[in-house]
């Protein structure tokens, strides 16, 4: 079962990282970083890399795919390019096609998402119903083979509900225990719909930083 992660200048790490190590505990497992040309990808920080190994062409036909977001996927929005055009081109033959956070506007743009409800990072609702899909609040929302998972760290549990899928609850269970994942947050402010408006109102100024910041880093690197 090849599960492929795509990668590009800007992914968010975790986006991407949750998910493996959770999907390459799952038995038969081949976990492949991939993105338009192999190398070395870095996060919109520019403060981590991920090699990919493989570049788009070489995956003709994974079994499941998980999209990670990023700033940088912003530029990658045109359905005629890369990441788009191989998602449109994959998402048939797949058994899975799967985001985490921003990752969704890259299946929206790929026409994944056409009328589907899905979800994203709460920042990016707006923009992701301008691509045609249909924004819900849910973390993870499955519908079809499709799966979404809210921002960042919901890709954990995203990755959890696929391996539930793929290889039935006590897999995912054990994957679970064995990453010993139990989140027990220090405060209840972890969605839109829980945080005060003071509270979302930092976070959407800290958020247009980074992505000035991380603009500013893309520009330098092309």
């Amino acid at each position: 079962m090849q599960i492929a992660i795509p990668i590009y200048e800007g992914f968010t790490a975790l986006d991407a990282i949750g998910p493996y190590d959770v999907l390459s505990r799952l038995p038969g497992a081949e976990v492949v970083f991939c993105a338009e040309e192999r190398g070395e990808k870095r996060t919109e920080s520019a403060m981590v890399g991920i090699t990919a190994d493989l570049s788009l062409d070489e995956v003709p036909s994974p079994d499941v795919i998980v999209v990670p977001g990023g700033t940088g996927n912003r530029r990658l929005l045109d359905p005629e390019g890369g990441v788009p055009r191989w998602i449109a081109q994959v998402h048939p033959g797949t058994t899975w096609t799967t985001s985490v956070c921003t990752g969704s506007l890259l299946l929206a743009a790929a026409g994944v998402l056409d009328g589907v409800e899905a979800t994203t990072h709460w920042a990016a609702r707006d923009r992701l119903a301008e691509l045609g899909a249909v924004p819900v609040t849910e973390r993870v929302v499955e519908r079809g083979k499709v799966m979404t998972a809210a921002g960042v760290s919901a890709g954990i549990d995203m990755a959890l509900t696929l391996a539930g899928r793929i290889a039935g609850d006590v897999v995912s269970q054990a994957i679970q225990l064995g990453i010993e994942y139990d989140p027990d947050p220090p405060h209840d402010t972890g969605s839109l719909e829980k945080a005060p408006r003071e509270l979302v109102e930092l976070v959407e100024t800290a958020l247009a930083q980074e992505d000035a910041r991380s603009d500013e880093l893309l520009t330098g690197a092309t």
